[in-house]
C-alpha cells in the first residue's frame, strides 16, 4: 500500500470522551469519508482484536488511536486533530461545534474525574 493510496484510519471507542472529540473534529472538518473508522465496545471481541493489532505499533495501547500515515500510529487525541487539522487546513478553534464540545461537556466531563479522582486518594488515605 503506498502513502498516495494510504487512508488513515481512526480506532475509536463507543462512551469515550476523547474519542468523541476526534469524532466531532473529522465530522466537522469534512474529512470523515477520507477517514477509515473502525468504532468498538469496550471489553468486546472487537477490542481485543483491534488492541492486538495496534500493540505491536504503541508503547501503551489506548483510545481514541489512529494510523495516520503507513506506519505512524499515535494515541492523544489533541495530536490525533492536530494532525488532521493541519491536513484539511482548517483551525480547531474557529469550528462552532467541536469547541462546544471540547470547552463545555468534554471540560466539564474532565473536571468531574480530577475530582473523582482525588476524593478516591483521599478515601483510601483515611
Amino acid at each position: 500500500m503506498t502513502s498516495a493510496t494510504f487512508k488513515p484510519i481512526v480506532y475509536l471507542k463507543e462512551n469515550c470522551p476523547f474519542c468523541l472529540k476526534v469524532r466531532l473534529f473529522l465530522l466537522e472538518s469534512g474529512l470523515a469519508p477520507d477517514v477509515e473508522t473502525r468504532d468498538f465496545v469496550a471489553d468486546s471481541e472487537h477490542e481485543k482484536k483491534i488492541r492486538a493489532e495496534l500493540q505491536p505499533h504503541l508503547d501503551k495501547v489506548s483510545f481514541p488511536a489512529a494510523q495516520l500515515e503507513p506506519g505512524r500510529y499515535v494515541t492523544e487525541s489533541d495530536d490525533i486533530v492536530a494532525f488532521f487539522a493541519a491536513k484539511a487546513g482548517r483551525d480547531p478553534a474557529g469550528m462552532t461545534v467541536y469547541r462546544n464540545y471540547v470547552d463545555g461537556v468534554f471540560a466539564m466531563s474532565m473536571k468531574l474525574w480530577k475530582e473523582n479522582q482525588e476524593l478516591k486518594k483521599t478515601a483510601s488515605a483515611a
